[in-house]
C-alpha cells in the first residue's frame, strides 16, 4: 500500500515528487538527492519532513546541538526496506566524500522485523521522518524505537498530523518514551517530536 499526500502542498505540489533530483542545504553543504517515483513511489522520494528533521537538529536544546555537531565525523546508520536499499546506497555514495562513506551503513530495516540485526540501545540518536502514517505498523515501529533506543538516546520524528491515527500514535508513543514538541515548520506544516525513553521510576 503506498499513500501521498491528502492534498497538494504549496509550490510544485505533487510534481516535485516526479523531479530527478531533490537539492537541499544543510550545515554548509549541498546535497542531491536522486527520485524515483514511477519504479519505487514513496520509498524513493524526499518528503517535506525529512528538511524539517535536519532543521530540527538545531532548535532541540544544547544537548541535542552538541550531538549534531558531532554528525560529520559519527558512524551513521541508514535504514530502509530491502526493495529501496540500492537506491539508497546510490545516494549515499553520490553525496558523501569517499573517506566519509565507511562511517555511513545502509542496512535493512523492516519495523518489527529481524530486530536481533542491530544491538539493543545501539544508537544515540534516531531520525524519523514522515514515518507515520500506516496505522497496521504503529506497533512494529514502537517496538523498533525501544529496541534500537537506550534511556540517553535521543529519537526525533519529524511528520505532519494529516489523520486522528496519526494522534493515537503519539498517545502510543506517550505511554512508553517522554514526548515533547520540539519545534514545528508553519511553512511545511510538519512537527518535529523529541521523545525519550521512560524511566520506570517517573511511574512509581
Amino acid at each position: 500500500m503506498a499513500l501521498v499526500p491528502y492534498e497538494e502542498t504549496r509550490g510544485m505540489g505533487l510534481q516535485k515528487f516526479h523531479q530527478p533530483l531533490a537539492t537541499f542545504s544543510f550545515a554548509n553543504h549541498t546535497i542531491q538527492i536522486r527520485q524515483d517515483w514511477r519504479q519505487l513511489g514513496v520509498a524513493a522520494v524526499v518528503w517535506d519532513a525529512f528538511s524539517a528533521d535536519t532543521t530540527s537538529l538545531f532548535v532541540c536544546g544544547a544537548e541535542d546541538r552538541t550531538r549534531a555537531a558531532r554528525m560529520p565525523g559519527a558512524h551513521v546508520t541508514i535504514t530502509d526496506r530491502k526493495v529501496a536499499l540500492e537506491f539508497l546506497k546510490s545516494n549515499v555514495q553520490a553525496n558523501l566524500p569517499p573517506h566519509i562513506q565507511p562511517k555511513a551503513v545502509v542496512k535493512e530495516l523492516t519495523w518489527g522485523h529481524n530486530l536481533g540485526n542491530f544491538s539493543p540501545g545501539e544508537f544515540d540518536l534516531i531520525l524519523g521522518a514522515d514515518i507515520i502514517y500506516l496505522e497496521e505498523t504503529f506497533t512494529d515501529l514502537l517496538q523498533t524505537l525501544e529496541h534500537l533506543s537506550s534511556n540517553h538516546s535521543v529519537i526525533l520524528l519529524a511528520c505532519r498530523i494529516r489523520y486522528e491515527r496519526d494522534n493515537n500514535f503519539l498517545a502510543m508513543l506517550e505511554k512508553r518514551f517522554t514526548v515533547s514538541k520540539a519545534h514545528y515548520d508553519p511553512e511545511k506544516d510538519v512537527h518535529i517530536y523529541k521523545a525519550q525513553k521512560r524511566n520506570p521510576w517517573d511511574d512509581l
